[in-house]
């Protein structure tokens, strides 16, 4: 399986520029190897990378640490050289930490050796996100075992092996619960469950910062394509439809057509009975037809479309009820766009009433593929009657983007009253994306790119690999690192921040719907933008800002366009475009 997808790449990026391939992220190299978990997962055997810490600095508690950064096989054997040893003590919780060097989504795998007593030996496991999160405890702090287990006490097998947990994590500490035995450990591995799928998306530019900020919006969401499209692989690993949409962008711009996304929305279509909305949130329902509407003009999958055709209108349908005769919406469920705008009731309207702008488009597009002239007239029509009433954002970001990106304002305006105002304040990891694509509208790319740098390259200032379910740039302020062990003075960020659902080390530090710079930067640097269904007409319109030079690749059902731009000195563009057979380009 692995030479096969490796060869696909190799096939493609030969097709059209070999350093493309480069930003394909390599397999560990700390890995052992890879099973076949099903026909969509993989599962990879990771080795630490450091031993970050030891509660025993002595040597006689802990012999021999360093064994377990060798690369492992997996198996107990009977010579037992060469082990790493836990001595247990009166008033002594020997415990190690461990670094396998990105965060993933899987569990632990332990093999030990033959320890005195041939009867299991008790350890607790604390996996996390954070050092922070492996360092603390349920009780005392904001560290919680929702949705996935990563603290729990487990026995050990004499001469043996076994895996356990399943979460996102990057650090593990294994503390020796039993004080009166001695632990012999030959391997302590992770266990990384994800899809094998290449990179045909990719983004190159003069700025590194950029192009790791896009590959780490890539490998965020890759991690959360599980068997099906979560959202976090901590916590939240369910299907909120609409923190799917980002993803759903993501995936597009770098996976191409993905199986995980239509499986996951005919999952929440089947178990959302109408009048009901998705995830009991009228704007998820929205999200759920938008999306649908944007992976038909990607892969043009017209059977797909027709499949949920009467899903579609009947949502349509049920949404115009909650239009009063002034085009104002009134939708009832749980009123949301993102949780840092949840306490802007203005705000939230706003957002709303876009959606619904945005959401009967959608529609009236979908109706006239589909043949439907007369429902696409109604759909018309309702949008006429949602856009006689124009709410005010409230001086919330969220609400005054998708005010933009409705048509109900206009993107200069709110791009300079508004949205350039204070950058990066009052921004969310979610809604963040909708701002970016509002401030594009407004022509104004080289502001986007700023926000891009300063707000998702914070997180990576901090020691992220992927992107999180809110970032606030107040917290860059004498922070500490999240793989470190927060220095003495500093603020532990990952403990100390975070709000409404997820507060302190509850906060999720993987999570989808954060990806949005990803299909940004594609969309709008390399210039890509699907004209016709299935890709047939692409727009390449570049708009690289205070970049030199950019180049990538997109993927479509007909094969993946390369693009490079270079700035000329007079400040022109000159571009290179390389695209399949059956794509028309226009500049």
């Amino acid at each position: 399986m692995k030479s096969r997808i490796i060869a696909s790449i190799t096939c493609i990026m030969l097709m059209f520029i070999s350093s493309c391939k480069a930003q394909q992220p390599p397999l560990y190299k700390n890995a052992r190897n890879s099973k076949k978990v099903s026909d969509l997962l993989t599962r990879q055997y990771l080795a630490p990378v450091r031993i970050l810490w030891k509660s025993d600095q002595s040597n006689k508690y802990i012999i021999n640490a360093e064994k377990l950064l060798e690369k492992g096989n997996g198996q107990a054997d009977l010579v037992g050289s060469n082990l790493c040893l836990l001595k247990g003590g009166d008033r002594v919780n020997t415990s190690i930490l461990l670094d396998f060097g990105k965060e993933i989504q899987g569990g632990i795998e332990i093999v030990t050796g033959m320890f005195s007593e041939q009867k299991p030996i008790r350890v607790r496991i604390t996996l996390g996100e954070s050092v922070s999160e492996a360092m603390s405890s349920k009780s005392g702090s904001t560290a919680t075992n929702d949705h996935a287990m990563r603290d729990f006490e487990i026995s050990l097998p004499w001469l043996g092996k076994i895996e356990v947990g399943n979460s996102g994590f990057r650090f593990a500490k294994i503390e020796l619960i039993d004080s009166d035995r001695e632990l012999k450990l030959k391997e302590v591995g992770a266990i990384s469950i994800f899809r094998n799928i290449p990179y045909l998306g990719s983004f190159k530019s003069n700025d590194e910062r950029l192009n790791k900020i896009w590959l780490t919006g890539a490998y965020t969401v890759q991690l959360n394509m599980q068997e099906y499209l979560w959202d976090g692989i901590k916590r939240d690993r369910l299907v909120w439809v609409g923190d799917m949409h980002p993803e759903v962008m993501t995936i597009l711009s770098v996976f191409g057509n993905n199986e995980v996304v239509p499986k996951s929305l005919d999952l929440i279509r089947d178990i959302t009975k109408l009048p009901e909305y998705m995830n009991g949130i009228s704007s998820y329902s929205m999200w759920w037809i938008l999306i649908n509407y944007q992976w038909y003009m990607n892969n043009g999958d017209l059977e797909y479309l027709k499949k949920n055709q009467a899903y579609i209108y009947s949502l349509l349908n049920m949404l115009e009820k909650n239009i009063d005769a002034e085009g104002k919406e009134n939708l009832e469920g749980t009123r949301f766009l993102d949780w840092p705008t949840s306490p802007n009731k203005e705000a939230i309207h706003a957002g709303l009433q876009s959606l619904m702008i945005m959401t009967f488009d959608a529609g009236e597009k979908i109706a006239n593929i589909l043949g439907d002239k007369d429902k696409a007239a109604h759909f018309g029509s309702t949008i006429q009657l949602l856009k006689k009433h124009v709410p005010d954002p409230n001086n919330n970001k969220a609400g005054g983007a998708l005010m933009v990106l409705s048509g109900l304002s206009d993107a200069l305006k709110t791009n300079q009253q508004l949205l350039a105002v204070n950058s990066t304040e009052g921004i969310s990891s979610f809604y963040g994306y909708y701002v970016l694509q509002a401030r594009a509208m407004a022509g104004d790319y080289s502001g986007a790119l700023d926000v891009i740098r300063k707000y998702w390259g914070g997180m990576l200032d901090l020691g992220a690999t992927t992107f999180w379910e809110d970032f606030d740039m107040k917290w860059l302020e004498n922070a500490g690192r999240i793989d470190e062990i927060t220095p003495e003075g500093k603020v532990d960020v990952h403990a100390t921040y975070g709000g409404y659902c997820y507060v302190g080390l509850r906060h999720s530090l993987c999570h989808g719907w954060a990806s949005g710079p990803t299909s940004w930067l594609s969309q709008h640097v390399l210039g890509i933008t699907i004209l016709e269904p299935g890709c047939r007409k692409v727009k390449i319109e570049p708009h690289l800002g205070d970049l030199k030079w950019v180049e990538g690749t997109y993927p479509t059902p007909l094969g993946v366009i390369w693009v490079r731009h270079e700035k000329q000195a007079d400040g022109r563009i000159k571009s290179k475009i390389k695209a399949p057979k059956g794509i028309k380009i226009i500049q």
